[in-house]
Formats: structure tokens, C-alpha cells, sequence
């Protein structure tokens, strides 16, 4: 008498495979793109802080750093000696922010070159700035 194996066959196998790779490409892209935007909401959450800091930094200094100074004069507390910053926010590429004084949307504009740090772009590439 011969004893029954258990196990799976190679068709089972097969079909589970299938099925796994079917739910991995309706899943996957849709946890891509809601990691890409949480980035993209990140970073215009930090130009609207770092926009308030300049505010702040106007306010108090009478005049918004310059160009050549950028945003490391919040960290340094400016004339009066007030620190502003602790430390510098990154976009949510963990890149530099752009900071450019006199700004041509505005008194100074902040902007980040998106997920791939280039000027232009489309859609996550897209460059985000605080006149939008």
C-alpha cells in the first residue's frame, strides 16, 4: 500500500503565484504615488513654515536676508542676535530649499526642484514654490 503524499501540486502553486502578482500590480502603484505625495505635501508644509520664519525674521530685522545670506541667516539670529531656526527643514526629497531675494512672484521666493532636484518638471518633478 502506498502512502498519499500532501502537498501542493505545481498548478496550485502556479495560480497562487498569479494571483500574488496581480495584487501586486494594483497595490504597488497606488503605495508609490501615496509615498510621492505625502513627499509633495511635506514639502509645501516646510516653505509655508519657512515662509512664516522670513515674516518673522522681516519683522523683527527689517528687511528679509539677502540672497547671499539664504536662509542660514535664520539659523545665525540676524542683527539682533535672535535665532530663528534650530536647524534648516529639507524638502521631502531630504534636498536643500532654494531661497532667492528679491523674488520674482514675490517680496522672496522659496522653492524646492522636486523629486528630481532639477529646475522644471511635471507631475512629482514638478518644482514647488511659495507662490503657488
Amino acid at each position: 500500500m502506498r502512502s498519499q503524499e500532501s502537498g501542493f501540486s505545481l498548478l496550485e502553486i502556479m495560480v497562487v503565484l498569479v494571483i500574488m502578482g496581480m495584487l501586486a500590480a494594483i497595490v504597488a502603484p497606488n503605495v508609490m504615488n501615496a509615498a510621492d505625495e505625502a513627499k509633495v505635501d511635506t514639502t509645501r508644509s516646510q516653505i509655508k513654515n519657512l515662509e512664516q520664519t522670513l515674516k518673522m525674521y522681516k519683522l523683527n530685522e527689517h528687511q528679509y536676508p539677502s540672497s547671499s545670506d539664504g536662509l542660514k541667516a535664520l539659523l545665525s539670529g540676524g542683527k539682533k542676535g535672535k535665532k530663528y531656526m534650530d536647524h534648516l527643514p529639507k524638502d521631502g526629497w531630504g534636498n536643500d530649499f532654494i531661497y532667492v531675494f528679491p523674488g520674482v512672484h514675490g517680496d522672496f521666493d522659496l522653492l524646492s526642484y522636486g523629486a528630481d532636484a532639477q529646475n522644471g518638471g511635471s507631475d512629482f518633478d514638478a518644482d514647488i514654490g511659495n507662490w503657488e
